[in-house]
Parts: C-alpha cells; sequence; structure tokens
C-alpha cells in the first residue's frame, strides 16, 4: 500500500479498480493472480489505527465524522441520518460485523453459478470469519425469538434460512475486527499496487465515430491536491472496474459523463459520453427500526449474532452494551446541523433540528457512557421502495443527493409492523424477561424511540399507539443501501456498462435488493466471484 502521493506520472495497468472497499479488496486479490493490478482507496488505511475497529470502539468510530474519519456522514433527502465508508476494506472496516451469506433464491435469481458461489463463500470466510461466544444477552435475544414464533432454532450457520440462528462474526474472539482488506494477503504482492488517499475525479474514454466509448484513462487526486493519470496497458481485455459502492460508483459514473443527459447538463458535467437514464436510479435503503431496552442487569458488549428471518421478509436482530462518547455524539450531530446548514434552509428542516439542539444542551463534553441496555431492531427485506440519486455538484468529494423514499411501498410498511411486533413479543417473553426493567410497558419502550432525534423526521403523538406511524416516524438506516447501478439496467449480467466498452461496475449499486440479512458476505463473495469470471475470460480470449 503506497500513498497516492508516490504515485509516477503516468503508469499503466491491466485493470484500474475505482474503491478498495468490500467487493474491491477481493476483486483485486483475485485479478492479480494473473494481471497487473491498481487499487484507487479514497480513503486511508484501517491498520494506522486498529484499534479503532475493535468491537468496544463501534459506536464511536462509525460516529466519527472529521475530513479524514472512516465514516462520512450524509442525510438522505428522507430525513436520515447515513454513513459511507472511506477507508480501504470499505464498510467492513465501520459495520456491524455480522456475516450471512445470501439465500439459494438469491443466488438463482442472479443467475450465479452456485458452485463457485459456495466456493468464492468460503474463500472470505477461510481468511476473515469466526464463530461468535454467544453470551447472555444474545442468548435471551435468541430464546426470546424461539418463544416469539420464529422456528426452528437453526444453531450456528452462515446460511440464509427461515427461522432463528446464530450467524458469523468477523470479529476474533479477543474482539479484533477482520476486515476486507486483510483478503489483500491473498494478492500477489508483485502484481498489485494500492494507492491511499486517491480520489477519483473521471474516468476518460476513447471514442472514435460509431463505436462504442471506450474505457483507457482514470483522473484521481491525492492528498496534497495534485491530479495523476493512470491508463490501462495496451490490451483488448484490460478494463477499468468501478467498486466505489452504492454511494460512489453511480456518481461517478455521472462525472464521468455516464448518465441522464438532462441531468449531467444541469450540473455542468461534461462531456456527455452517453446518455444513460437508469445510472443514479433504483437506490433503496433496508428500513430499520429500533426499540431500545434499558436493562436493571449489566450487559456484555455484543453486535449482531442472533437473528430471526421470518416468513413475512423481516429480520430482527440486536446489540447490548455499546459504549458511547458524549464528546463524539455531539460532535455527530454537530456535524448533522452543518451538513444542513449547508445544503437546506427550509424552515421544516430547522424545525427538525431543534429536536438535536435540545438534546445537545445537558451534554457534558469529554464522558463516556457505556448503554446499559440493549437495541432490539427490525429490517425490512428488499425493500419494494426505490428512490434515485442526483449529483449536488461536480466536485467528487461531496455527497450526491439521495432519496430513498423509505416505506413509500405499502408492503414495506407491512412487514415493517410485523416486525415491531414480533420485537414486542421478544421483550415481554419469559426468556427475556431478566433484561428488562419490571413495570415497564411497551408504550413507554416506543415513547422512548420517539423521543431521541434518531433521524430528521417529524414525530406524531400517535405513534405510541398506532405501529405503522412509528415505523415512519422512527425509521433509520441500517447501511445496506444499494442499487443506482443495477444489473439489467446500467450493467449486463457479466457487470459491463451497457453501452460502453472496457467497463464494468462489481459492487452493491448493482443489487436489486440486499442480499440476506446483511450484505457484506455476498458483496465480498461477489469480488471473488467476478474476479475468478474474469481471468478465466481473459485465458480463453489469448488461448484463440
Amino acid at each position: 500500500m503506497k500513498d497516492a502521493t508516490l504515485a509516477p506520472k503516468l503508469a499503466r495497468f491491466d485493470y484500474i479498480i475505482i474503491g478498495g472497499g468490500t467487493a474491491g479488496c477481493a476483486l483485486a486479490a483475485t485479478l492479480s493472480q494473473n494481471a497487473n493490478v491498481l487499487v484507487l482507496e479514497r480513503g486511508g488505511s484501517p491498520y494506522d489505527n486498529p484499534t479503532a475497529s475493535d468491537i468496544g470502539n463501534f459506536a464511536n468510530t462509525l460516529l466519527s465524522n472529521t475530513p479524514n474519519s472512516w465514516s462520512q456522514l450524509f442525510v438522505s433527502e428522507d430525513g436520515v441520518y447515513n454513513t459511507r465508508p472511506r477507508v480501504l476494506g470499505g464498510g467492513s472496516v465501520i459495520n456491524a460485523g455480522f456475516y450471512s451469506r445470501a439465500g439459494d433464491d438469491y443466488v438463482e435469481e442472479a443467475e450465479w453459478e452456485m458452485d463457485d458461489v459456495k466456493a468464492a463463500y468460503e474463500w472470505v470466510e477461510k481468511k476473515l470469519v469466526f464463530k461468535p461466544q454467544v453470551m447472555g444477552w444474545q442468548s435471551a435475544l435468541k430464546d426470546g425469538l424461539l418463544e416469539a414464533g420464529e422456528f426452528p432454532d437453526n444453531g450456528f450457520t452462515y446460511d440464509h434460512i427461515y427461522g432463528t440462528k446464530i450467524g458469523g462474526t468477523i470479529f476474533d474472539r479477543a474482539g479484533h475486527r477482520h476486515t476486507a482488506a486483510d483478503l489483500l494477503e491473498y494478492a500477489n504482492p508483485d502484481t498489485t499496487v494500492v494507492y491511499l488517499q486517491a480520489s477519483v475525479h473521471k474516468i476518460l474514454f476513447t471514442t472514435n465515430g460509431s463505436q462504442k466509448a471506450k474505457a483507457y484513462q482514470v483522473i484521481f487526486e491525492d492528498a496534497n491536491g495534485v491530479f495523476h493519470k493512470v491508463e490501462l496497458a495496451n490490451n483488448a481485455m484490460n478494463e477499468v472496474i468501478l467498486s466505489a459502492g452504492a454511494m460512489g460508483s453511480p456518481q461517478l459514473l455521472m462525472l464521468s459523463g455516464v448518465g441522464p443527459e438532462a441531468h449531467l447538463a444541469a450540473r455542468g458535467v461534461k462531456p456527455l459520453v452517453l446518455d444513460h437514464p437508469m445510472v443514479g436510479q433504483g437506490m433503496a435503503d433496508n428500513p430499520l427500526n429500533p426499540l431500545l431496552i434499558p436493562s436493571p442487569q449489566s450487559l456484555e458488549v455484543s453486535l449482531v449474532q442472533a437473528v430471526g428471518i421470518t416468513k413475512f421478509d423481516s429480520y430482527i436482530e440486536g446489540a447490548s452494551g455499546l459504549s458511547l462518547s458524549f464528546d463524539l455524539t455531539r460532535r455527530f450531530f454537530d456535524g448533522v446541523l452543518n451538513l444542513f446548514n449547508e445544503t437546506s434552509h427550509t424552515t421544516s428542516r430547522k424545525v427538525l433540528t431543534k429536536s438535536i439542539v435540545n438534546f445537545l444542551k445537558p451534554l457534558d463534553l469529554g464522558l463516556n457512557v457505556m448503554i446499559n441496555g440493549g437495541i432490539i431492531i427490525q429490517k425490512v427485506d428488499g425493500p419494494a421502495s426505490r428512490g434515485h440519486m442526483e449529483l449536488r455538484n461536480s466536485n467528487p468529494h461531496d455527497n450526491p443527493s439521495v432519496t430513498f423514499n423509505y416505506y413509500q411501498e405499502p408492503e414495506d410498511l407491512n412487514k415493517c409492523v410485523e416486525g415491531v411486533e414480533t420485537i414486542i413479543k421478544v421483550i415481554i417473553s419469559k426468556a427475556f424477561s431478566k433484561y428488562k426493567y419490571p413495570g415497564v410497558t411497551v408504550r413507554e419502550l416506543l415513547g422512548l424511540m420517539l423521543g431521541l432525534p434518531t433521524n430528521l423526521r417529524p414525530r406524531h403523538l400517535s405513534s405510541v399507539f398506532d405501529l405503522k406511524q412509528f415505523c415512519i416516524d422512527t425509521v433509520m438506516t441500517i447501511w445496506h443501501y444499494h442499487g443506482g447501478c443495477q444489473v439489467g439496467r446500467v450493467v449486463d449480467k457479466n457487470y459491463n456498462v451497457i453501452g460502453i466498452d472496457a467497463l464494468r461496475v462489481i459492487d452493491g449499486s448493482t443489487f436489486l435488493k440486499s442480499p440476506g440479512t446483511n450484505p457484506q458476505a455476498t458483496v465480498m463473495m461477489l469480488g471473488r466471484y467476478m474476479g475468478q469470471k474474469i481471468l478465466r475470460e481473459r485465458a480463453a480470449f489469448h488461448e484463440k
């Protein structure tokens, strides 16, 4: 790994991968076995501060919002706080660590080869994945789910099957995180170059009359603001591959002149390479709705381990005993307020941010608190509700504008209601009884959530009586957003950008829906799976 400031004036590679994240690291490690690979990662290295990704620092690292933090805050137009990773290893460096494969039906719908998919998952698991130590709170959650009727008990498994299970984790027994960046240990060091702090501004294309535009060069900026060019070596099979995630990949396609013509013209993007109206469309984010349950017991620190996979397509998960710095909490919400001062001045937004200001008043700086309790959440599968992305400007450092349209489709809202009802069954179950205060009512727990500034959406008094309104009012993200470069709309089944040569997109932006309960396993698998497929195509071409 090198700092991008050390990049030569011009270098040539067989593959240029934009984004060293959850997909990009697996892809680079695989392609390096038989090709020269460059990875351009806009963030830094997780190895520079290894304890920051340990389980005890999960919340603080996720909420940290400085110019070089691993987590970059954005707020969707729906008024929901969100984040995008900015570090080698991507979301696997800042997520809750849960590892679970996609279901067989998902693999079949994607038209992936089942045996190759299984082998790719195993390649990831050998390096990164562990069986978690399940202690009191998570065990009570599991038993509560069974008591609530989420049968059968599937024990410990990576598989996505109905019922209640314990999944894998990328945290080892000591609480240290193992990330997609570790997959680069598989890479051939002689044929792999990774530039950090390398922010891509644009992909350049050759255009030759009536022929398709062809990617050939990438312009990126290093940490000192110096621009560099890298290009593909002269070989028909060489490619630029976007693995910048569901926010980064559609944004960079549009900044490179591939997207809806009228929108690109309005944002001053030149030249227009291809009018591609579906770029940035189909953006979706699986809604999360939580209940916080204060506990009379001191709790272990745990992230997602037990999960209920329901037949009504909501997933029930939980976490306990998280440590949070008040100072960081204040800085996070200050960041939210600053973001809205920069991007929005509407009266309604100013009214909504008052709840944050009021929340911050009693916080003493510099303290750390342990949340003595647990959070049980429901996540809606799919989802059916979709939105879109637009550029705010032509600066790749700035977040684009994204609308997810949470709960626009009634089927999503119905799944949420059933999910919250299942959480309530768990909370009042015999198995979970010692982890909540006796006498605390469900209505009080609903009211507790409504009183927290968990988003920038209006609150309704009826929400404690009406679970549909509660879902709408308290919606959050579980950071599983996807779309923007979807298969069949922007890329074909082999992830080639339709209408462009030598350019693919391989990451979660291609998904039509989120895989399994948590997508990181499948995103890493996809990098490995497609890397092997590309190498087979390359070998077949050169044998001709």
